[in-house]
């Protein structure tokens, strides 16, 4: 087992991530003596479903001071139950789901600030330790399983063709399955790029309405992501589109078409960005540093791919596949300096040497990764 950055909180918690991203293991390991009730299990979901008022009974009846409920958006109704009884009783509450979508379509108390949200993201360089590897991150992605399993590109093969079609046949979220499908694999061809969705909705046969309806439900598991565009005291016209992201880039390359027609580079440059984006986003979530993140993009086609603004600095990142870099991969870095001068500027790429070029960091990626901890100043004194 991976040890994991997240800590758990003294009180209650909403833990939110998407399935196989490791809540289970992780709550066996944080609460060893708490009381499970697994919604994933048949006759613990039946029996909550239709009397969601037994919990408390199941509470005052059980010795442990905690109580873990997993995978608690299938019976939203708990939460009322949850937040009643953290007010009456003092019970610690650890709740996980891997869906946002249907807690907030019941319209259920979200407990109101009395349990805090957490968020499980795959695993990152610094948790794999010496098991990271470059090469197998950008092919398998950071899903714990792929870095057990037997045949991990079997597993992310299941894990897209079980879970994600079917938990969205599973919540009636759409009654075509077949146009979902086409729809996951022409986004697929956005990953790492700024979304048009009148291109995606061209693309797999779909009106754009119910492609925007598709992108939210995917952001709504938890299994994709939009990255918004840093639009703080611009100086420059800017694009006004976000980028797309599958959250794991094995999960990604298993959706994404591979033939003659595609080409390596372009599959693995997008793969390259999706990590780095799936690793700043669970060092931030999980070292709860604050950052808002995003990329910068001019209209006139400058782009910085990941800009993280909070209370701990701000921070600029471009990602280059190669294993070369030249003046003109520095262009854009260049030109955010020139406009946020007081901003710690980053270029990531395939090589294995560090530079330093006009107060920009050129770092290999596999000794960036590792870093992003002190790249994001997590050992700042102040909090964010």
């Amino acid at each position: 087992m991976f040890a994991r950055l997240l800590q758990p909180p003294t009180g209650s918690c909403l833990l939110l991530g998407p399935r196989g991203t490791g809540k289970s293991t992780w709550l066996r390991s944080r609460f060893p003596d708490a009381l499970v009730l697994d919604l994933l299990d048949f006759a613990t979901y039946t029996e909550l479903l239709t009397r969601p008022d037994r919990l408390a009974q199941i509470v005052a009846g059980a010795p442990e001071t905690t109580v873990v409920i997993d995978e608690v958006q299938r019976v939203p109704a708990l939460l009322n139950e949850v937040h009643r009884l953290i007010e009456e009783r003092g019970t610690q509450f650890v709740l996980t789901g891997s869906s946002a979508r249907k807690l907030r379509r019941n319209g259920v108390n979200l407990l109101a600030g009395r349990a805090r949200t957490l968020s499980m993201h795959p695993l990152t360089a610094v948790e794999l330790g010496s098991s990271f590897d470059l090469r197998r991150s950008i092919t398998l992605g950071h899903l714990p399983t792929v870095h057990v399993a037997d045949d991990p590109a079997r597993y992310l093969a299941g894990y897209v063709g079980t879970y994600l079609r079917e938990e969205v046949v599973a919540e009636a979220m759409t009654r075509n399955l077949d146009a979902f499908t086409r729809f996951l694999t022409a986004a697929s061809f956005s990953q790492a790029g700024v979304l048009s969705t009148a291109t995606v909705a061209r693309e797999c046969g779909v009106n754009r309405k119910t492609v925007e309806s598709y992108f939210d439900l995917l952001g709504d598991l938890l299994i994709a992501f939009r990255l918004p565009v840093f639009q703080r005291r611009a100086k420059r016209a800017l694009t006004t589109h976000p980028k797309f992201y599958f959250f794991d880039a094995g999960v990604y390359r298993a959706i994404r078409p591979k033939g003659a027609l595609d080409p390596v580079e372009e599959i693995d440059g997008a793969a390259i960005e999706t990590l780095v984006a799936q690793e700043l986003r669970a060092i931030n979530d999980s070292l709860e540093l604050g950052y808002a993140m995003s990329f910068w993009r001019t209209s006139a086609g400058q782009e910085v791919d990941f800009v993280l603004y909070g209370e701990r600095g701000l921070v600029a990142i471009e990602v280059k596949r190669s294993s070369r870099y030249n003046e003109r991969d520095l262009a854009s870095l260049r030109t955010f300096g020139e406009d946020y001068p007081m901003a710690e500027r980053y270029l990531m790429y395939g090589g294995e040497r560090t530079y330093e070029a006009d107060g920009i960091r050129v770092v290999p990626l596999a000794q960036a990764l590792p870093m992003l901890p002190t790249i994001l100043h997590a050992d700042a004194a102040n909090s964010a």
